[in-house]
């Protein structure tokens, strides 16, 4: 164990030539980050998450229930047996052949059977009343933490002068606000990779999954090594939604300065690659966020606008409701010529007919 301990701590990897561990231990002058500071992050990690059920019960619902944003979830299906049993036992996404055997079976049009399973598949998804409590959980927390990193960064102007924190690094003592935000930002995103796999499931799960795992991951090299000054105003940056000619700025400080002045070793090449990789993911959700505006500004320009109208998520797993969705060819569109549930399904489900429930 010994040897697989000093093998992890190979300062030659995580720090600049010529510094040892012995630089960073704590003095009665000077305290530094420690590598052990970081388990009170995985305690708080879980009392995060109590803290969100909490407020999300008691705060962000009745918040919601005042906007009159209900709990009621996407239009629900009506009830019929047989395209529930096709729908659990064999697909929720019924191809074109199913499709028409199941139309003449119900003596429905394709069309209407498509919009049912739609709106069944949508069925499962979350209410906006519970979309609105995790949003309301992210922005209220993204608030205070960027809130206090501004107002810690105001008592320490000098940390806005990059270059000038790695001509003194690593030799940059740990303070009480910094190691308090270092755990507290680190206990939020461990919390959020966890409650990822409970929370609304978005297209983007994998993505943000990788985004969570590459925050932890920068938060925690920046802190062992002591880069806790150039990852702070990383950490204030990305909690003010990324901004990106900032965040550019930082990456030109940790890339090119950092290169002259201190030189590039084996985890400066890790906390770089997770910089970039931020960076990549950020201007990717930058892009949808600019795609989602420019279709609210132009179904505004195209009709009457309305201010509580939300253009549709493009990472939401709702499907659209919207009748004008779905282009069917002609082959698909109407067969209401007689019940022919007799004769079976083509093979599909054989079961007598159900009776025309439009």
């Amino acid at each position: 164990m010994a040897g697989i301990l000093a093998w992890f701590w190979n300062e030659r990897f995580w720090l600049p030539h010529n510094v040892t561990w012995a630089d960073l231990k704590n003095t009665d002058e000077s305290t530094f980050p420690q590598a052990e500071d970081l388990y009170l992050a995985c305690p708080l990690a879980f009392c995060m998450f109590m803290i969100r059920l909490v407020f999300e019960r008691f705060i962000a619902r009745p918040c919601a229930l005042g906007l009159k944003i209900q709990a009621n979830g996407p239009q629900k299906a009506q009830p019929n047996a047989i395209l529930e049993k096709v729908f659990t036992a064999i697909t929720k996404h019924p191809d074109e052949k199913r499709l028409e055997g199941l139309s003449k079976q119900l003596d429905w049009d394709v069309r209407t059977i498509q919009r049912w399973f739609r709106h069944r598949r949508n069925q499962e998804k979350p209410s906006t009343l519970a979309r609105f409590c995790e949003s309301m959980w992210r922005f209220t927390f993204y608030l205070y933490i960027f809130t206090y990193g501004v107002r810690f960064l105001k008592k320490s102007p000098w940390l806005w002068n990059t270059r000038e924190c790695w001509y003194n690094y690593p030799y940059q003592p740990l303070t009480v606000d910094l190691h308090y935000y270092y755990i507290l930002e680190l206990s939020f995103y461990l919390s959020l990779l966890f409650s990822q796999f409970t929370d609304i499931r978005r297209k983007d799960f994998l993505l943000m999954f990788l985004h969570h795992v590459a925050t932890i991951s920068l938060i925690t090299f920046s802190y062992v090594n002591n880069m806790a000054r150039v990852g702070t105003l990383v950490m204030c940056l990305h909690d003010a939604a990324d901004v990106l000619l900032e965040y550019c700025r930082i990456l030109n400080t940790t890339v090119f300065e950092s290169w002259e002045i201190v030189g590039p070793y084996p985890s400066w090449w890790v906390f770089n690659v997770l910089l970039v990789l931020l960076q990549a993911l950020h201007t990717f959700w930058s892009y949808l966020i600019v795609r989602i505006s420019c279709r609210a500004i132009s179904r505004g320009k195209a009709g009457k606008w309305n201010p509580l109208h939300v253009s549709k998520d493009d990472r939401s797993d709702i499907e659209s409701s919207s009748d004008e969705d779905e282009v069917l060819p002609p082959s698909q569109k109407h067969h209401t010529n007689g019940t022919n549930g007799a004769h079976g399904t083509n093979g599909y489900l054989s079961s007598s007919p159900c009776p025309d429930e439009h």
